[in-house]
């Protein structure tokens, strides 16, 4: 009866036995298969059924997007790269460069000036007539306006229809003009500085000197009444009929003193002349001129 159980028990061993025996034989078997995998010594088969299956189900552009790995954008080559920076790199320094020779022409030049004058002077070292002519058509500016008297005033230039090499680097260095545009665009200042009444007295005393020849102290009274005209013509009321006093008197030239005190009278004196004392310490040359112009007015 013994050897009978234990044949059977043998033979035939316990349930749980043989449930035991299957496991610990899976857990081998899966242990055996997760290090396989790991050195990637097998594939799955399940997935590549699965990808089949799917590749049979779907169309051929939406399986080749899910199935073939996202395509990788090209990186630029290293010419192209170098091409992209030297454009960028260009563009900046034509920006800077702009930049730059724009700021460098806005910076008074000592050097552009000594050029610009030269394109009048030739290889003098003065602006003559001829110079002085093309000079005025360059800047847009007739020779007997009366901005040219200022200008020559703030280059204190000696002799009327000459600009001399320093008195052009000193006026235009006061002006900072180095080129007929930024002379040009001076112009307008120029004229304005007649409107402030000592600047205009300067200019006024400053025409005496300019205009009159050197060897001599007074005006000739032709170029006197060229330059009364040019200052007051327009501002004093009195000017045409002192004009014609001048071309009908006795006087061939104006000395300093009476130029200075035109200016003075046609400032002060009334149109009508009723607040002149002719006990004043007014020269004679104005003395005649209200004994004419009263004289006149009654005829």
């Amino acid at each position: 009866m013994h050897i009978l159980k234990l044949f059977f028990l043998f033979v035939f061993p316990p349930l749980d036995f043989q449930l035991n025996s299957h496991l610990s034989t899976l857990a081998n078997i899966h242990k055996i298969y997760h290090t396989l995998n790991r050195l990637n010594l097998t594939e799955d088969a399940g997935q590549d059924d699965h990808q089949t299956g799917s590749l049979r189900s779907c169309s051929s552009s939406d399986c080749f997007s899910k199935v073939m790995p996202p395509r990788k954008k090209r990186r630029p080559a290293a010419g192209d790269d170098l091409s992209a920076k030297k454009s960028r790199h260009d563009g900046m320094y034509r920006k800077y460069d702009s930049t730059r020779i724009k700021a460098e022409e806005e910076v008074f030049s000592s050097k552009r000036c000594l050029e610009w004058f030269y394109e009048y002077a030739g290889t003098d070292d003065i602006v003559g007539p001829e110079g002085m002519e093309k000079f005025c058509e360059d800047i847009g500016v007739e020779p007997e306006n009366v901005v040219m008297l200022v200008l020559a005033w703030k280059l204190d230039a000696q002799n009327m229809g000459y600009f001399t090499l320093q008195e052009w680097l000193k006026g235009m260095t006061s002006l900072q003009c180095d080129t007929t545009e930024k002379l040009r665009n001076s112009l307008d200042y120029l004229r304005s500085l007649l409107n402030e009444p000592t600047n205009f007295k300067l200019i006024y005393r400053y025409a005496f000197d300019f205009a009159r020849e050197k060897d001599q102290r007074s005006l000739d009274i032709n170029t006197a009444k060229c330059m009364l005209g040019l200052l007051l013509g327009k501002t004093w009321s009195l000017f045409p009929v002192f004009h014609q006093f001048l071309e009908q008197s006795k006087y061939k030239v104006i000395n300093k003193d009476q130029w200075c005190n035109v200016l003075e009278f046609s400032r002060t004196i009334n149109l009508d002349l009723s607040n002149y004392d002719e006990d004043g310490a007014w020269p004679v040359l104005l003395d005649e001129f209200v004994e004419w112009y009263k004289g006149k007015q009654m005829t």
